[in-house]
């Protein structure tokens, strides 16, 4: 006998339903994907502690279960050796995978990125590299430096050196001493406008990759031009060059500044922990270990019983690496939090903008996060070694933000011509 055609459909439709129910927990269970970007080939003094620091983040993560608001996150690690082809051959499988924000690591490949990223509505964080104009919320949209950018960093290290001189810096010689790259060009029109405001004298001095070698600029600096100050912004290995060189010279450490990829435990170790006395730098992380992250990594690895990572006294780039990955998992909590599942990758750049007070034990400083400025403020705080450890010079504190939007509109208004 032939059943009623509407008991057909009942069957149909209860199979419909179990079907959805028992698929529910599977596709619920699909892990959130966080891309991570790091350079373990080329800048070798940078990139490893930078990774180990994202490690051992997802190490604790992991520990406490690896969710957010109850979902599964996956970070998805890939190593371009600082390559730009590379990065965006990560980015593409990352993309696959399902990613929904990353770091870049390295100005150029954060270039070659940026146009990828409206198109496919997935945001990046740049923190402490990359372009500083995308600081400009309403440029970019999916772009984040989400700590203080050359720019930031460079008119707080003038700031730094007005205090210290106690008095108009009129007349006095600056020196700004450069990789000859991408990114040690970008504060120069800071440094120029700075200058226009201020009126101090400025000289550029350019150092070549791969910065081994700055022997005949330092002797320009220190027995032709007679520099007061150096403002430098060194990568790699050229910082702890720098130190020697000019000391050498007669220079006085007190007297220098750098930005943050110059600022670091193996710096000073590569110099000279002596020799390196006085060196100011920047940075937009704290140094050290006394946060909570660091206990709770600590206290991880000896419930394994197993030794820290070598890595672990690199604080200055190590940290950086926490930073990163901690930074990408709170705008991935306030995706779920404000906008809920699924999560996709304009949801958390919207989420990017709503990020504030999040210190992570103090770790960082008063960040802000907003539709207009993506670059949270341009917080930095000034540490000095001491010929042992790194101390607190000028705590979290952010200088000429005038010059920085006049900065920004110039450069939009250059964009739309």
């Amino acid at each position: 006998m032939r059943k009623p055609r509407r008991y057909c459909m009942g069957v149909l439709a209860a199979l419909f339903v179990l079907t959805l129910v028992l698929a529910g927990p599977a596709i619920a269970e699909k892990p959130i994907v966080i891309g991570l970007h790091v350079d373990y080939d080329r800048l070798v003094t940078l990139g490893p502690p930078v990774g180990q620091g994202m490690q051992d983040f997802i190490k604790v993560f992991n520990s406490k279960g690896g969710t957010v608001e109850g979902h599964k996150v996956e970070f998805s690690m890939c190593n371009h050796g600082y390559d730009v082809n590379r990065s965006l051959e990560c980015y593409q499988r990352q993309k696959m995978e399902g990613m929904v924000t990353f770091n870049t690591f390295g100005t150029p490949h954060t270039y070659a990125l940026t146009p990828k990223l409206t198109a496919d509505q997935i945001p990046a964080i740049t923190p402490g590299f990359g372009r500083a104009d995308a600081a400009d919320g309403k440029r970019f949209p999916y772009l984040f430096p989400a700590g203080a950018s050359y720019w930031s960093q460079t008119t707080a290290a003038i700031k730094y050196i007005e205090e210290k001189e106690g008095k108009s810096i009129k007349g006095l010689k600056i020196a700004y001493l450069y990789y000859d790259n991408p990114a040690g060009k970008e504060p120069i029109r800071i440094l120029e406008l700075l200058q226009e405001k201020l009126g101090f004298k400025l000289r550029m001095f350019a150092v070549p990759s791969p910065g081994v070698e700055m022997g005949a600029q330092v002797t320009d600096i220190t027995r032709r031009y007679k520099a007061d100050w150096v403002v430098a912004h060194l990568f790699g290995r050229a910082p702890s060059v720098s130190f020697k060189e000019l000391v050498r010279k007669g220079f006085s450490l007190d007297h220098y500044i750098g930005l943050i990829w110059g600022v670091c435990e193996t710096d000073v170790a590569a110099a000279g922990k002596d020799i390196s006395k006085g060196m100011v730098g920047l940075q937009f992380t704290g140094l050290g270990h006394d946060f909570p992250i660091h206990r709770e990594i600590k206290a991880l690895y000896k419930k394994e019983g197993k030794p820290l990572s070598k890595h672990w006294d690199t604080t200055g780039y190590y940290n950086r690496g926490i930073y990163y990955a901690a930074l990408q998992v709170e705008a991935v909590r306030l995706a779920i939090k404000l906008y809920g599942l699924p999560v996709t990758g304009a949801k958390v750049a919207k989420a990017y903008e709503h990020i504030k007070g999040f210190t992570l034990g103090g770790f960082l400083p008063p960040l802000e996060i907003t539709p207009e400025d993506h670059e949270g403020g341009g917080w930095v705080r000034a540490y000095q070694w001491d010929g042992t450890k790194f101390i607190v010079a000028k705590d979290w504190y952010k200088a000429h933000r005038d010059i920085i939007k006049a900065r920004i509109a110039e450069v939009a208004a250059a964009g739309k011509k």
